[in-house]
């Protein structure tokens, strides 16, 4: 029997072990949408708008460590996912991104919500598909999922015209996928990871710099033991929180612009950086040509572009980090001597007296206004034993959590981290707790990001998503104001939210619950309350506004050139400021 594209997508899609696409209909792809509806296999979350879908489809990805799966619709459709796709390049998501198209006869004829979704695609996805026969939709599907998932993950779009949906041809799903010119290198050169074997043993100061490439390569547990065996600190990305238990004696925190004051003074001083899925990030390398001066650096990645990209390695591995580090650690187990504790000591010295000095601290007055630092801890800690999956939207809140919040495994931290993108926190929540309906999800937002997705609330209600929303709410577009009183003298250009909607009542009118902290003494039992409830929660905590987020490492320094407070002048300057955002301190805000 024939079966329609349509048929065959979703054949397809079973076939992949879809259980779930986050999905927003228009013109093009009705056809898709009423073989979905007629189908009880795939769940379809309907999104109020395509970033939404597309950030869901990450969240989900992010979770399981399966490709999310979206579906748009030609013109708006898929203009309005380019950034979840943008973000999921910058990330190495998996993620396949099903877009409408017009008719094939149609096609450059500036068609009515027709939009070059191949050229629109082409700088951020892996790859992108315009399936033009029915005949080549199942063989283009397997492709995608393979392209998606295998190597450095990535997005990879498939452009179906209607015509295509529409059409009807016999259905065979391939067993297997063969790509000239796409063959990732999983296992890496053994002289390599020998050398890599012997530079570890002759390093008096090493550290491990981990990224996000051990999370979707399901190596955290081989990390682990590399770490415990030669007793090597371990410093982590934005992206490689969780990759290795936060809470370890050997985990040093992360490292990069809002990194710990250990961890980046171990990564300039160490004698041997040891890169594991990471790619040398500028938020993390700061200014390149004073980037780790004393060492050597081994960098161990899938993708051979990443390597020697922005800095110089004496030991490249190609490989897959599961792999690389199995077999790294097979050698090391037959060639370390002696304790390594007590081989590592004077530089676990050092770290430690690094610790001591300048750890993380924030000060929270019992009668002032809550301290954003001191909410992110006590959600850690009234939560940690949930085992939560923590997703973020992007500015200070992101970086407190990522300071405060000790991931213990990998797979529960959801964050933007290459390109920075607001409005991702929230419905990339929503694509974990579609994944896993019985875990707690939490998103901690700020004011100003959560208003730019706030409609997929009405999602979260009508797909009964029970995402705890915390937003510390400032009324700044936080980051920018931090920036403003460094570098531009206060001058609060466009970053006082003037209007802030109450986020009780928008809840409420969504069907969600919402909850307010007003004061340190209530904080507690909200968050408890929040925790305890089964539908989705928004607490709205009005934090001190001119809170800053230290240490920080200025644009174009270097790690071991941190600011650790507030500069005198910015203290001065600040002196007698209102403690809260209200409309009442506007103007005495504006002026200060």
């Amino acid at each position: 029997m024939k079966l329609t594209g349509s048929e065959i997508l979703i054949e397809c899609l079973k076939a992949e072990g879809v259980k779930t696409i986050f999905a927003l209909p228009g013109g093009v792809v009705l056809k898709i949408f009423d073989m979905l509806h007629q189908q009880k296999d795939i769940e379809v979350v309907l999104t109020r708008h395509e970033q939404g879908a597309g950030h869901m489809a990450e969240g989900y990805a992010k979770a399981t460590g399966k490709a999310g799966v979206c579906l748009v619709t030609s013109g708006p459709g898929m203009t309005n996912v380019i950034t979840a796709l943008a973000d999921a390049y910058m990330d190495s998501v998996p993620l396949v991104c099903i877009s409408g198209q017009v008719s094939t006869s149609l096609i450059g004829n500036d068609a009515f919500q027709e939009a070059d979704n191949i050229g629109l695609s082409r700088p951020c996805t892996k790859y992108n598909f315009l399936v033009k026969d029915v005949n080549d939709l199942a063989t283009t599907i397997k492709e995608a999922f393979y392209i998606a998932t295998t190597g450095r993950p990535g997005p990879v779009l498939v452009d179906i015209p209607k015509d295509v949906s529409m059409a009807k041809t016999e259905f065979t799903y391939p067993s297997s996928v063969s790509i000239r010119g796409y063959n990732p290198t999983y296992e890496g050169n053994k002289w390599q990871i020998k050398q890599a074997a012997e530079a570890i043993m002759k390093a008096k100061k090493p550290i491990l710099y981990v990224g996000g490439g051990v999370v979707f390569s399901q190596a955290s547990k081989e990390l682990l033991e590399l770490a415990e065996m030669t007793q090597i600190p371990v410093d982590m990305t934005l992206m490689g929180l969780g990759a290795f238990p936060g809470e370890h004696p050997l985990s040093l925190g992360m490292l990069g612009m809002h990194g710990t004051y250990s961890a980046n003074m171990a990564v300039h001083y160490s004698d041997l950086v040891i890169a594991v899925g990471a790619r040398f990030d500028d938020r993390v390398t700061g200014k390149v040509s004073e980037f780790c001066p004393f060492a050597k650096v081994i960098h161990i990645d899938i993708d051979p572009t990443s390597i020697r990209k922005n800095i110089h390695v004496d030991i490249p591995i190609v490989g897959d980090c599961k792999a690389v580090l199995r077999e790294l650690n097979q050698i090391l187990r037959a060639t370390v001597n002696g304790n390594q504790k007590d081989l590592r000591k004077p530089w676990w010295d050092q770290l430690r007296e690094w610790q001591q000095a300048h750890p993380l601290v924030y000060q929270q007055e019992p009668d002032g206004a809550i301290k954003p630092q001191h909410v992110v801890k006590r959600l850690y800690e009234l939560t940690k034993d949930r085992d939560p999956i923590v997703a973020t939207d992007v500015g200070q809140h992101q970086m407190w959590t990522a300071q405060y919040f000790k991931l213990a495994r990998p797979n529960r931290w959801l964050t933007s981290g290459g390109l920075g993108t607001m409005g991702f926190g929230f419905p990339a929540a929503m694509g974990a707790q579609a994944a896993f309906r019985d875990r707690l999800v939490l998103c901690v937002a700020g004011d100003g990001s959560i208003q730019m997705n706030m409609q997929e609330m009405a999602a979260a209600v009508v797909s009964k998503l029970p995402v705890k929303i915390i937003i510390l709410n400032n009324r700044f577009h936080g980051m920018v104001r931090q920036w403003q009183d460094l570098f531009y003298e206060g001058r609060y250009a466009s970053s006082y939210l003037d209007t802030t909607p109450d986020f009780v009542k928008l809840a409420e009118a969504y069907g969600a619950v919402g909850l307010r902290a007003s004061k340190v003494e209530d904080l507690d039992a909200v968050l408890k309350e929040a925790i305890a409830t089964d539908k989705p929660v928004v607490v709205d905590v009005p934090t001190y506004p001119y809170e800053n987020c230290y240490p920080m490492i200025p644009a174009g320094g270097c790690n071991h050139e941190m600011i650790l407070e507030d500069p005198p002048e910015l203290k001065r300057r600040m002196a007698g400021a209102p403690s809260t955002g209200s409309d009442e301190d506007k103007d005495t805000i504006l002026t200060a």
